[in-house]
This record gives C-alpha cells, sequence and structure tokens, in this order.
C-alpha cells in the first residue's frame, strides 16, 4: 500500500525481499536511489562507479533478507552502501586516489587518528570507536551532527551548512575544534597518536 507521495512503507518492502518478490528492488530503488547514490557518490567522486555501488547494494540487500529483518531500512541500505563503496574506493585508491569528499574526510582526521598496522589492530580500531563515540556524547547535539555528517556520511562543507543553518566558516570552524577536542580526549583516554 503506498503512502502520500508514491513511496511504499519499509515494512512492506522488507515484507516483499521475505516473499522474494523482485519487486522490492523497485520500490527499494524509488524510495532511496537518491539517497544512496548520493553515499556513494560522496565516497567515490564517480557516478558510474555509484550506479554501480547502488546496484550492488540492491543484491545485498536481496542476499541478506531473508533471514535479516531490518528495523530502519534507510540506515540498513546505507551502511550497505557505504561499505561497498568504501571498499570500492580502497581498491581504487590503490592504483589512483581521486579528490572525493571521502578522501578529503580522511585526510583531516589524520590530525587526530592515525591508523594502526599490525596484528592488534581490530581490537585497538575497536577501542577507538568506542573512545570516539564516548567523546561525541560529550558534544552539543548540533557539533555531533555535523561531525556524523562530515565522517560518516561524508557530506560538504557546503550540504552540512545548509541542512545545519550554519556559514560554510562556521561548520569549518565547528570541524576544527571537533577534531582538536576528539585529539586531546584520545590522548587523555592513553591512545597513542
Amino acid at each position: 500500500q503506498k503512502k502520500e507521495g508514491g513511496h511504499v512503507e519499509d515494512e512492506e518492502i522488507v515484507a516483499l525481499y521475505h516473499q522474494r518478490d523482485e519487486s522490492a528492488i523497485r520500490e527499494t530503488d524509488r524510495k532511496y536511489g537518491h539517497y544512496l547514490g548520493k553515499i556513494a557518490y560522496h565516497i567515490l567522486a564517480d557516478l558510474e562507479d555509484s550506479r554501480e555501488i547502488v546496484n550492488d547494494t540492491y543484491y545485498s540487500a536481496w542476499g541478506s533478507m531473508p533471514p535479516h529483518r531490518p528495523n530502519v531500512l534507510a540506515t540498513y541500505l546505507g551502511k550497505i552502501t557505504r561499505q561497498l563503496s568504501i571498499d570500492r574506493f580502497r581498491r581504487r585508491s590503490r592504483k589512483k586516489r581521486r579528490a572525493s569528499e571521502y578522501a578529503r574526510s580522511l585526510s583531516e582526521l589524520e590530525e587526530c587518528v592515525c591508523g594502526a598496522e599490525g596484528p592488534e589492530q581490530s581490537v585497538s580500531l575497536h577501542a577507538l570507536s568506542e573512545a570516539i563515540g564516548a567523546y561525541l556524547l560529550t558534544l552539543p547535539a548540533q557539533s555531533r551532527i555535523v561531525f556524523v555528517g562530515r565522517y560518516y556520511y561524508t557530506d560538504s562543507i557546503r550540504e552540512i551548512a545548509a541542512y545545519c543553518g550554519l556559514s560554510c566558516p562556521a561548520v569549518k570552524s565547528t570541524l576544527h575544534r571537533i577534531r582538536q577536542g576528539l585529539r586531546a580526549y584520545l590522548e587523555q583516554e592513553g591512545f597513542d597518536l
């Protein structure tokens, strides 16, 4: 059953996947295609690669439902798209690194977090992830939105400014302060940066 605007409810889309009804893909694309394409494009900065990633997301969703039944379909699909895009970016960047929002956001974060190499990497990355999460909880809501928008969704400075009602210089300043605070917090928590 379609809502106003012609979109099918998420629960109905998930049910279509569980019924192995191919219209699940069409309804997913109709409702979330633009959103998923934006996530992929911000990471890859390539329209063709982004389209392929969105199609790969649908394929992955088809393979994972059933048994999985996501509570929030947009988040579930966005996470798949983000991971597939990052994997493609890493493979591609071995050959040639393009200037994408993902590459820019990674270079910004290098000042407060550096990659760990070695057997304890997965343990330290888990601890680092938890520490970053704990730090974010100390920030005002708008600062958290700015941080997550930039470093999780890889939104551009201009996009963040638009949806937060800030100027671009204000977003840059906020991100700079957050990174400085994050670095100090991580050092205080015993991370070797």
